[in-house]
């Protein structure tokens, strides 16, 4: 029997839009499992979780936590001591939401949900949603048996990742729609398409480039779709598009290169794209970095991608990422380095004129569970707060700190 009153559970998720997105994903899928579910989140002050979190319409309490990163120098060995402290302010939230589970999703906000949950004496559950775990999960991972993941290969560098659960990545109920559309109803994908490229204002007949550089934009992408933009202006094509993710910081520079170097006939830069699904749908390639809810998003929809996987993600990570779709000949590869306006015209103008290619890269990524992930999830999240019967390989005695 469901212990009486609502299902509360606090997500650990902050920093980039790559741990924030798939949190609020699970918090969804809660939700719709249980509508009177008690959902808050814990982050900090540094992360985009101040403004994605409130305006999703979640609670955030905000913790003292420094990064688990080796670039801080002599401040790395104030870890232990902040970790403690953010931990124990992650317990005073559990207690004060009567949560009855902490789940880190990732970032350095995800650890002291984890320590937190510890100290309060309750369940826990780590996702890990990188190909190659970050710091704060490979210590969280050590904390609790309850351990799941985005990406099969991430097992083997996590503590008892090999009693993990592959589960995928918990992506927005949008976006799982629009995969389930395009794999099994082409006439209605061919239909949505169609309504979000006159939403997108894309030229009638012209094929899309959507350049997007994650949630806070890419400097190096944001340049080299302005170069490539002004190269398709001089060479007045018209039956190509590109419309770019700048993030905030970038948007006017790359509109005032535009003006100068093109038009909104052939390009347009926004700050942000807020109906994700729909800019999948409108395009025909993507270029991107390679954040896990990224190529997950990707596999998902079907999309053609070429991935520029950011150079200083810890542990190379993104590139590991980008090689989940790669390998699957569902994608192009681009080091960061080698990134710009000519070397995106010597892959895409190619592509853009092989319609066999470009089908064969759209039907090549495996789906996988991602579509399904936050309601897989949820249902974890679920039976460790008692509501739902736990499956027999998650029943094991929570791990010491020590």
């Amino acid at each position: 029997m469901a212990p009486p009153g609502p299902l509360s559970v606090v997500i650990g998720a902050g920093g980039t839009g790559g741990h924030i997105y798939p949190g609020l994903a699970l918090a969804e899928a809660l939700r719709r499992a249980e509508p009177d579910a008690v959902i808050s989140f814990v982050g900090t002050e540094r992360g985009l979780e101040t403004r994605l979190v409130p305006e999703a319409g979640y609670p955030l309490h905000t913790l003292d936590m420094i990064p688990f990163d080796r670039a801080l120098g002599a401040r790395r060995y104030l870890l232990p001591a902040a970790l403690l402290r953010a931990g124990a302010q992650a317990r005073a939230v559990l207690r004060d939401q009567g949560a009855q589970v902490a789940v880190g999703m990732g970032g350095y906000a995800s650890a002291p949900a984890v320590v937190g949950a510890r100290l309060a004496g309750l369940p826990s559950l780590v996702h890990e949603s990188n190909a190659v775990p970050g710091r704060a999960n490979r210590f969280a991972a050590r904390l609790t048996p309850h351990v799941a993941l985005a990406f099969d290969r991430s097992r083997s560098h996590l503590s008892g990742g090999a009693d993990a659960e592959t589960v995928g990545m918990p992506i927005a109920a949008p976006l799982a729609e629009l995969g389930r559309t395009a794999r099994t109803d082409p006439g209605a994908f061919a239909r949505i398409k169609e309504r979000a490229r006159d939403e997108l204002r894309v030229p009638p007949g012209a094929r899309l480039v959507l350049v997007a550089g994650g949630s806070l934009g890419a400097e190096r992408l944001t340049r080299a779709a302005v170069e490539l933009a002004g190269r398709w202006r001089a060479q007045r094509r018209a039956d190509v598009h590109v419309l770019i993710k700048t993030g905030p910081a970038a948007l006017s520079g790359a509109r005032a290169r535009l003006a100068a170097d093109s038009d909104e006939r052939t390009a347009r830069a926004v700050a942000y794209l807020d109906r994700m699904d729909l800019a999948y749908a409108a395009a025909d390639v993507v270029v991107c970095r390679a954040g896990s809810a990224t190529v997950a998003e990707l596999a998902t929809v079907g999309v053609p991608a070429v991935l520029v996987p950011y150079p200083h993600a810890p542990g190379d990570h993104q590139t590991h990422n980008a090689r989940v779709l790669t390998e699957q000949g569902a994608g192009l590869l681009l080091p960061d380095a080698d990134t710009s306006g000519e070397s995106l015209a010597a892959l895409l103008e190619p592509l853009l004129a092989d319609q066999r290619q470009l089908a064969a890269l759209t039907g090549a990524a495996d789906p996988g569970t991602h579509g399904a992930a936050a309601d897989l999830l949820a249902a974890r999240v679920r039976a460790l707060a008692g509501r739902t019967a736990l499956p027999s390989h998650h029943r094991s005695e929570e791990r010491s700190i020590a």
